[in-house]
């Protein structure tokens, strides 16, 4: 799925988009979890094509992501990040969204809509 497409189908806000050309760019699976140490266990196929959704708002994702190379950052539960972490993010070129759904509906509407597992 392209970038703009999963936004637009979990209704996503975008909090910090930094690098405008990742909007246009192909993800083919996601990963979700608020425990980054998973993360940063499991994500280990194609992670620069892996969305990251979380509802764990801190730098910690950031630094995840950044370590992992995940460019893209979905926060469930219309979280937000702080204006100190917003920097954080920009300096590291994060595109970074948040939508109203919970985790399990984000996921089930991107599964549903063709964004695979890690493990697919």
């Amino acid at each position: 799925m392209i970038a703009k497409d999963i936004v637009e189908a979990i209704e996503a806000k975008p909090l910090a988009i930094f690098n405008e050309h990742l909007l246009k760019k192909e993800y083919t699976c996601a990963f979700a979890s608020d425990l980054m140490s998973d993360a940063l266990a499991l994500i280990q196929n194609s992670p620069e094509s892996t969305v990251l959704i979380t509802g764990l708002c801190n730098a910690q994702v950031l630094r995840t992501a950044e370590m992992l190379d995940v460019e893209m950052i979905i926060f469930v539960r219309n979280k937000v990040l702080s204006d100190e972490d917003l920097e954080i993010a920009k300096e590291m070129g994060f595109n970074i969204f948040s939508t109203r759904f919970t985790m399990f509906q984000t996921c089930g509407v991107l599964y549903g809509k063709g964004l695979k597992s890690i493990y697919e």
